[in-house]
């Protein structure tokens, strides 16, 4: 029996499915047939595109199986597929692999989530216009009932995320998601996870792809006999961020490949190469970690030295770490050379310097008595003039040559 046949799927409709829904399942005998009957009236009444569910028993040892067979042979369009391991992410990645429609996705067996946000999930992958759709609880629109520990729980988690693996999604862990099949099956392999943990993997090298998500508020309410052990999850959670981070750090995941294969080609700005809008933003961003340092190292040292000297030490430290930034993460230099650039960078520095000496002098001599507000004011606006200038002067003068040397083709590359 091949593997759309295990599934349920006739072979007749099977090239025209729009959309396959899963619906993972572990000892749910009680809950599934009323939830997988919800699930296909809406689908039938209410949903615009041809769909499929696909119950996904994992290892169930209660009558779950029995169950997902009676079904699957009673309501046209429900298939079901039989796991000898648990897991979560074992099951979505299993079906998902063997699946013939444009778009895949799943949802939690207790109907959490409004059926409702089912259509606006869908509709964005349908269009074309994303690739992946999620529901998300911490949206500002979503209406969420559940209690305070989990409410905590996953706004901790997501802070998480955001904070080690630069995620911009807002929920990963929402049982509510979709993506384009093309997509899932790039991604696939790459995922290991094979629990609650393959969510979050899925959205990251989604993201890190250059894949579009698309987030859905949703009207969600708390499941009272949920089964999931919520520490075991929350620990197994860490460790799997702690695994991911990891292997984007040594390289170990083919993001460049997959960003090829699957993600969306960047937006030009017009006029404006992307090698250059891309060095500004990676500029901009190390200038505003550089001003944030070089103003807490000029309050630390104003009470103690005065405003000049302060000023003095504190741009002097910051241009140093901020050359040696801009040198390996905006301009990609590496190697010999970072004595000379220091040496031209500190003549920057000394521009600068002028820039900002300048207007705290100006100051002086306009209002002697002002406060120290005012005298950070004039400071942060200074340092931003100084900024764009030392884009300029690091971008056409320090870095020219390195600059020059990737733009210019090789002979190897002339004689392909």
């Amino acid at each position: 029996m091949t593997a759309l046949a295990e599934l349920g799927v006739d072979y007749a409709t099977a090239s025209t499915l729009d959309v396959e829904i899963v619906v993972p399942v572990y000892n749910e005998q009680d809950d599934l047939a009323r939830s997988v009957r919800r699930l296909h009236e809406f689908l039938v009444t209410q949903f615009p595109w041809r769909a499929q569910i696909t119950v996904a028993d994992n290892a169930s040892t209660d009558g779950t199986w029995s169950i997902a067979q009676s079904l699957a042979a009673e309501l046209p369009g429900v298939g079901a597929v039989h796991l000898e391991a648990k897991g979560r992410g074992r099951a979505l990645h299993q079906v998902w692999s063997v699946s013939s429609a444009k778009v895949v996705a799943y949802m939690d067996v207790d109907l959490s989530t409004d059926l409702s946000a089912l259509l606006p999930l869908i509709a964005p992958l349908m269009s074309g216009h994303s690739d992946v759709a999620i529901g998300s609880r911490l949206s500002r629109t979503a209406r969420v009932v559940r209690g305070p520990k989990r409410e905590v729980l996953s706004r901790c988690y997501n802070l998480i995320l955001r904070t080690t693996l630069n995620a911009r999604f807002s929920d990963a862990q929402c049982g509510f998601k979709a993506m384009r099949a093309d997509c899932a099956r790039a991604l696939l392999p790459h995922v290991h996870d094979t629990a609650w943990f393959f969510d979050t993997e899925l959205l990251v090298l989604a993201e890190r792809s250059g894949l579009r998500i698309a987030e859905v508020p949703v009207d969600w309410i708390d499941d009272p006999d949920s089964r999931v052990d919520i520490m075991a999850t929350a620990m197994a959670d860490l460790r799997g961020v702690a695994r991911v981070g990891r292997a984007l750090a040594r390289g170990d995941l083919p993001m460049r490949e997959l960003r090829q294969q699957v993600g969306r080609d960047r937006l030009d700005v017009p006029g404006v190469s992307s090698r250059l809008a891309l060095q500004a933003v990676r500029f901009a961003l190390i200038g505003v970690i550089s001003t944030i340092a070089y103003l807490l190292l000029f309050v630390m040292l104003r009470g103690a030295v005065g405003a000049q000297p302060a000023n003095l030490f504190a741009l002097l430290l910051t241009a140093i770490g901020n050359t040696a930034a801009n040198r390996r993460f905006t301009f990609g230099v590496s190697g010999s050379g970072a004595a000379r650039h220091q040496a031209q960078g500190l003549v920057v520095f000394a521009i600068g310097l002028a820039l900002t000496s300048g207007s705290l002098a100006l100051l002086g001599a306009a209002d002697p008595g002002a406060g120290r507000p005012l005298e950070v004011g004039v400071l942060v606006a200074a340092n931003l003039a100084a900024t764009v200038v030392r884009f300029v002067l690091l971008r056409e003068w320090v870095f020219a040559n390195r600059r020059r040397t990737q733009s210019a083709p090789s002979i190897t590359e002339n004689s392909r």
